[in-house]
């Protein structure tokens, strides 16, 4: 609902008197009105349509038609740890993402180093089976990555020895990636 109908209703309210409480009884089916609690007429938005949150450790998702659900991981920018959706990507006939969103742990004020939680949600749009994978990239374990951008490889990079005189190349660890199998039904 937005701010503006909330403030019209919210100022109809402080009107006194019997006859000005009639006429809101009478406006407020018009107007979207609610009883008085913030919400639209009706009652609070339905929990139908609020996204099913699973844990990043359930890779094997069953969902229905039109239902919405999240994976949040943690990440943290400061020490350049990073998710991202990679491939496989989902049948886009059986699932969409339906995007990403951040929330720091920090609240509404940044702190430097805090940490967040950052959501994917998906769709099930169709029946059938699909899968897709998220990538966690760490220091360690990517080179070349932004908040928004994934490494050009997903393998292990060779990076220098730390020894100046050897000549040797050492492969650091591979990101961790976690593919999941989504059953729409």
């Amino acid at each position: 609902m937005g701010a503006d109908l909330v403030r019209r209703c919210r100022r109809r309210r402080r009107v006194a008197g019997l006859p000005a409480l009639a006429a809101a009884a009478l406006l407020a089916p018009a107007t979207g009105c609610g009883p008085g609690t913030g919400e639209p007429a009706g009652g609070p938005p339905s929990t139908a349509h609020r996204p099913t949150s699973h844990p990043v450790d359930d890779t094997g998702i069953t969902a229905r038609q039109g239902e919405r659900f999240t994976l949040t991981v943690h990440q943290n920018a400061s020490t350049r740890e990073y998710w991202y959706l990679v491939g496989p990507r989902p049948d886009s006939s059986v699932l969409v993402s339906r995007g990403r969103d951040y929330a720091s742990d920090s609240g509404d004020e940044p702190v430097d180093g805090a940490g967040g939680r950052l959501t994917f949600t998906f769709e099930a749009v169709g029946r059938g089976t699909t899968r897709f994978t998220l990538l966690h990239c760490t220091f360690t374990t990517c080179q070349g990555n932004t908040s928004t951008l994934p490494p050009g490889t997903t393998g292990p990079s060779l990076s220098p020895s730390p020894s100046p005189s050897s000549s040797r190349a050492t492969a650091s660890p591979a990101p961790e990636r976690i593919t999941y199998t989504v059953t729409v039904g």
